[in-house]
């Protein structure tokens, strides 16, 4: 997860700003609700396209039901002429239907002006009618007339479109009942202000009229929802499919079923054993299947005559959409599936619909409960963001988006209801993506803040830390813990007498980069240089565990890397450098310190004083590694150490117990350790007890220090001058022997094998 993800980006919220990245996604979320509300139109856009997308995922699957297409298409008129054809020749298409035994024949056709082929027709010309003088009564070879006695008595519905009001009102008859259940559901249809009309006389013969409009005030051209019912000015107007159902059915009455408790408002719309369901307005949404060659049927083939059998299989007992796919007549259709097809498929696609049972489902309660899903998704990103960080709520978000979109696809599948995931996943990924942004803002500054300030003092895991945790960079610290560490380069004086400056520069930088090395891979932080000295620290700013045993192992560290750089001086004939390193562990205050403009983070208290007069200790013991009691008491057994007295140090008032760290933890249990340890107790003993010095046990000390850590020699052959700074009492010595023992906190086996 780490190399996935920045550290600004895994970072966990700190105090200071999680109050801002709460208010910014509350406000985001209130912002989100108010455009769920006025809904603009690329909103409703997203919604509609993603709604084409699960049709387009699970288009409903082709059945064998009883409804056809009489296709008007390129070769029907390239051989009967050109449209709009005379209606002696629908007079032939309704008999030779009839004939193939068409249950009901419904016209995608407006037949809104008199047949202008017609005889009658002539009639109505000044001139002609002059010329034919009594003879102008021509009404008996009305084409109309004809068209309309060849309807009477058969199931055939004629269509009529929605127009805009001309002040000709279109009196259309009525052909059906209809019972409105509920509190005036038929005040929520949709108003149509006019229909075009029919042509006498072909709206009194008719069995019914439908509207044939399939898509009103689409803003994408895509048909997606049909009116099953209008509110025209002369009544409620049944869709084209609507009435073609009802004669085949033979039903005389509508059944529109209101929302309950809410007026004016449809929920759906029944006829004989169908009900299918609605939304408010009383629109169908339409469940697509791909479009089937197979169930058009050429006007030409019918026209023709004989008794084709295929074209009679493909008539018999089936409701007949009549309709044209000739590209001149620009009668075609977007379907929600992306296909283009004629428009008098999409009743037929309706009628298959409403009699599989397979409706689309889209209620206020779903777009109510899309805006629940948004408000608890923007919630769960606000408030992870708050408090975990970008990486937690990115996984956690997706995976809530995964369950939003596996609700809405079951939820579609199983009960073709359309819950759009759009808006809840967008506003979700928009307050993610903004609260990211302010986080980028505000983070990175802080970032490049703590960058500036600690990317030279620790190590980059833990800088990567620091940005993660958020570390304040305020002026002003706080009392903690702390283990300080001082180094400097023994005879420093000589050696700079002895070097060009720029050689000088040279070593100390690459001694610096050795030894700052084993800081950094404790997790220690440098403070700062001080010529040829190093100030660091262990447990600030990030808390270090056993910081005081880090430290130790940091000193033993920059001694191998010490004997390192020696030896490579050796080679080129260079005296070797020394060093001083002094620990101590106590309270301090760390924090930063400086002016606003100008300031640094370090730590101050006496921890720092007793760690720098330690160091300067190095030299009166003759040692490279030191440290106090407190440090000793919390690595004994895991390094080797042993007691070196309580000498003065400067400025400070009381003596301390000081500790040499001789070696790591395989070194404190070797037997040649324990050989020294014993040894060296017997010294100490005898040193407190004011024995005078015995030559022959410092030099036993020294025969067995060979074995052990060769530097201690100078140490013990320095302890015959420092007999007072152990008679001397330590406010951290323990009892008369438990330095010893607390030495020997492990190896104590090997220390009862040499008695």
């Amino acid at each position: 997860m780490t190399r996935l993800f920045p550290a600004w980006f895994r970072m966990r919220a700190s105090g200071r700003w999680q109050r801002p990245v709460l208010l910014l996604g509350l406000s985001l979320l209130l912002f989100g609700v108010g455009l769920r509300a006025a809904d603009p139109a690329p909103l409703r856009a997203l919604r509609l396209a993603y709604f084409d997308y699960l049709q387009q995922l699970a288009p409903r699957a082709p059945a064998d039901l009883p409804v056809r297409v009489v296709d008007i298409d390129e070769a029907s008129l390239a051989e009967i002429g050109q449209f709009p054809w005379p209606r002696t020749e629908f007079v032939r298409l309704l008999d030779r239907l009839e004939a193939l035994g068409a249950a009901v024949v419904a016209f995608d056709i407006l037949f809104a002006e008199p047949d202008r082929f017609s005889p009658a027709a002539l009639a109505r010309d000044p001139v002609m009618a002059e010329a034919l003088g009594d003879a102008a009564d021509l009404s008996p070879y009305d084409n109309d007339i004809r068209f309309a006695e060849a309807m009477a008595g058969r199931p055939v519905v004629l269509g009529v479109a929605a127009r805009r009001a001309d002040g000709r009102a279109a009196d259309l008859p009525p052909k059906s009942g209809l019972v409105e259940i509920g509190d005036q559901p038929g005040l929520g249809l949709i108003r149509v202000p006019a229909t075009t009309p029919l042509a006498p006389p072909l709206g009194d013969a008719a069995a019914g009229i439908g509207g044939i409009n399939v898509a009103p005030g689409t803003e994408s051209g895509i048909v997606r929802q049909v009116p099953l019912l209008w509110q025209a000015p002369s009544g409620p107007l049944p869709a084209l499919a609507l009435e073609a159902l009802r004669l085949a059915l033979g039903e005389t009455t509508y059944f529109l079923d209101g929302v309950p408790d809410i007026p004016g408002a449809v929920q759906s719309v029944g006829i004989g054993p169908y009900q299918v369901p609605t939304d408010t307005s009383g629109q169908i949404w339409v469940r697509y299947r791909h479009d089937d060659p197979s169930l058009y049927v050429p006007a030409v083939d019918i026209l023709r005559g004989g008794d084709d059998p295929a074209v009679r299989a493909a008539v018999e007992g089936q409701i007949v959409f009549v309709g044209t796919s000739a590209a001149g007549l620009l009668d075609t259709r977007t379907t929600a599936l992306g296909e283009t097809v004629p428009g008098v498929s999409i009743h037929a696609q309706i009628v298959e619909q409403i009699l599989l049972g397979e409706a689309l489902r889209r209620s206020d309660f779903v777009a109510g409960l899309e805006l629940l899903t948004f408000v608890a998704l923007g919630l769960v990103v606000t408030l992870l963001m708050a408090r975990s960080g970008a990486s937690l709520t990115l996984v956690s978000g997706g995976l809530a988006a995964a369950l939003v979109l596996g609700g809405s696809w079951l939820a579609f599948r199983s009960q073709g209801v359309l819950f759009d995931a759009t808006f809840p996943l967008l506003g979700g990924a928009a307050n993610f993506a903004t609260l990211v942004g302010y986080r980028f803002l505000v983070v990175d500054r802080d970032k490049r803040r703590i960058r500036r300030s600690f990317a030279q003092y620790v190590a980059p895991e833990v800088l990567g830390e620091i940005e993660t945790s958020g570390h304040a960079l305020n002026l002003g610290g706080v009392d903690r813990e702390v283990t300080v560490l001082f180094s400097d380069i023994r005879n420093f004086t000589p050696l700079s007498e002895s070097l060009p400056a720029q050689d000088l520069v040279a070593i100390l930088n690459d001694l610096f980069t050795l030894h700052g090395a084993e800081i950094l891979k404790t997790k220690g932080t440098i403070d700062k240089f001080i010529g040829d000295a190093m100030m660091a620290f262990w447990n600030a700013p990030l808390n270090v565990p056993d910081h005081p045993l880090q430290a130790a192992r940091a000193a033993l560290g920059m001694r191998a890397r010490l004997a390192e750089f020696n030896a490579r001086r050796a080679r080129d004939g260079a005296a070797p450098i020394g060093m001083a390193v002094g620990c101590a562990t106590g309270m301090a205050c760390v924090g930063n310190i400086g002016s606003r403009e100008r300031f640094n983070y370090t730590v101050i208290g006496d921890a720092v004083n007793a760690a720098a007069r330690i160091e300067q200790s190095c030299r009166r013991l003759d040692y490279d590694i030191v440290v106090s009691g407190a440090v000793a008491r919390t690595i004994a057994g895991r390094l080797a150490t042993l007691e070196a007295g309580a000498p003065a140090l400067k400025g400070v008032s009381e003596r301390q117990d000081l500790y040499l760290v001789v070696g790591d933890r395989d070194l404190a249990e070797s037997l040649a350790f324990a050989k020294l340890r014993d040894c060296h107790a017997t010294l100490l003993e005898d040193l407190r007890q004011g024995v005078p010095v015995d030559p022959e046990t410092i030099a036993r000390c020294i025969e067995r220090a060979e074995a052990v850590e060769p530097g201690l020699r100078a140490f013990y052959s320095a302890i015959p001058d420092r007999t007072a700074d152990f008679t001397e009492t330590g406010p951290s010595r323990p009892p008369s022997g438990e330095a010893q023992r607390l030495e020997a906190h492990t190896g104590a086996t090997h220390s009862s094998a040499l008695i």
